[in-house]
């Protein structure tokens, strides 16, 4: 395969400024999609060129595979990164992409089959011997009280085309049951035009460990794993690596289930399989695999010296992985949090508008991923995060302690964020424990006043 030379990014925001900088690094130009209320945009600024794919809401620029493609065949273009999010795990553009002799920087069409569907998925991970959280798939109310009748209350319930928390609904009442699928269907179809959901069993006390995974086909590596279980209403807030407080034989056991499940579906390119530890048990389960890079990437770049998004780019264009698993080393631990204009003070309403100020200074042990600059628009039709405070540090302690020191140095005025949510979690004595699962969060946001969370 010829090497690549131009790549056309289909995406966004931070991830667009990331994957500029790595190309950069490799002598690769660049092309940004951008829509309307990214024209003047940072990673507009940094791309070798920027061009216009439509009006500001995503279905019409960033979500239009058609327009896509040919805007990167317009722009001499011979790949495509999408980044994550938006068209990253969508089936058509890696097959379009194949179609018009473009490389796809991401896995296969057949790769995206097997993972996009959680049910499809959870028969890989059955197949490939990775446990499963006891349940099924649900189509009547007499299929999913039979589940339940097997394994108990309480219920978890999901959307099989589902994400980021849309479709799940607890339950913990039998007499509950027929009302919350009925709910949860309707979600489900009306959020992913896809209806289908299954259930599985409520873990109490769990932890959300995944596991980075680098494939070029043949040889299959694990990056080690990150713990992502502070978040709210399923969305990930704070990412850290390595997993805190973990016997070492539950470690071991998720870093070799997930190379198991990438290895028995022939995947290749960079990838995630998520697991959910269940603590009382001492268990781990299968939850899915994401087939792209994740946000949380940096917190394994900085314990591992990886550039994942460049061995990303040197898998798609046909490359072997020269490195070995003995290769990858861990030193130290690594934090991220994500910071969004929203307000804790309001509900966590978006807050869009103009950056009167950015200021991320610089500090040993402290990266940061974003795209903001003074004068930045935020727009009020895309994901809130604006950029992503990394810090290392030798100990978790230490790493704790300097985003410490980052969230009270860096500066994004003229909107308001959850930097002070940020800051509470930080000197919380339960988060620096360490182990925490993923309820941490919603108990802790009612001690806190509206004005240290803002």
């Amino acid at each position: 395969m010829s090497r690549i030379k131009r790549i056309f990014i289909a995406n966004r925001g931070e991830i667009a400024v990331r994957i500029i900088r790595t190309a950069r690094a490799l002598g690769i130009e660049t092309v940004l999609g951008v829509s309307e209320a990214d024209r003047d945009s940072l990673g507009a600024q940094l791309a070798t060129r920027a061009i216009c794919l439509g009006p500001a809401p995503a279905p019409e620029s960033y979500l239009k595979v058609a327009t896509v493609i040919e805007a990167a065949l317009g722009t001499g273009c011979d790949a495509i990164h999408p980044g994550y999010g938006f068209l990253s795990e969508n089936k058509a553009l890696a097959e379009a992409c194949a179609k018009e002799g473009l490389v796809f920087i991401g896995p296969s069409p057949e790769n995206l089959d097997a993972v996009g569907d959680k049910l499809t998925a959870r028969s890989h991970a059955e197949a490939a011997q990775v446990p499963l959280v006891p349940g099924g798939s649900v189509e009547t109310v007499a299929q999913a009280e039979a589940i339940a009748g097997d394994v108990g209350f309480p219920m978890l319930i999901k959307a099989v085309a589902g994400g980021g928390g849309k479709g799940m609904k607890r339950v913990d009442r039998a007499e509950d049951l027929a009302s919350q699928i009925d709910m949860a269907m309707s979600e489900a179809q009306a959020a992913f035009g896809d209806g289908r959901i299954y259930m599985e069993r409520f873990v109490t006390v769990g932890r959300h460990v995944e596991v980075q995974i680098i494939s070029d086909g043949e040889t299959v590596l694990h990056a080690g794993e990150r713990d992502c279980s502070v978040q709210r209403r399923y969305q990930k807030v704070v990412e850290e690596a390595p997993a805190p407080n973990l016997p070492e034989a539950l470690r071991d056991g998720l870093r070799a289930a997930a190379v198991a499940y990438a290895r028995h579906i022939g995947y290749r390119s960079l990838g995630t399989v998520e697991f959910l530890v269940d603590v009382e048990r001492g268990a781990f389960y299968f939850l899915e695999m994401n087939a792209r890079v994740q946000v949380e990437h940096p917190v394994t770049e900085m314990v591992t010296g990886l550039d994942l998004i460049a061995l990303q780019i040197s898998i798609a264009q046909g490359d072997k992985l020269t490195i070995a698993q003995d290769d990858i080393r861990f030193t130290g631990h690594a934090v991220e949090c994500r910071l969004n204009a929203e307000d804790p003070a309001r509900d966590f309403m978006p807050s869009p508008g103009r950056v009167t100020q950015a200021w991320f200074p610089w500090m040993p042990g402290l990266r940061v991923d974003t795209h903001m600059q003074p004068g930045a628009m935020i727009p009020p039709y895309y994901d809130s995060m604006v950029a992503k405070l990394i810090t290392h540090g030798s100990t978790r302690a230490e790493a704790i302690a300097n985003m410490a020191r980052a969230l009270d140095v860096c500066v994004l005025d003229g909107v308001t964020t959850n930097a002070g949510l940020h800051r509470a979690i930080m000197a919380d004595p339960g988060f620096a424990a360490g182990g925490v699962d993923t309820a941490y969060l919603a108990g802790l946001l009612p001690g806190l006043d509206k004005e240290s969370a803002a």
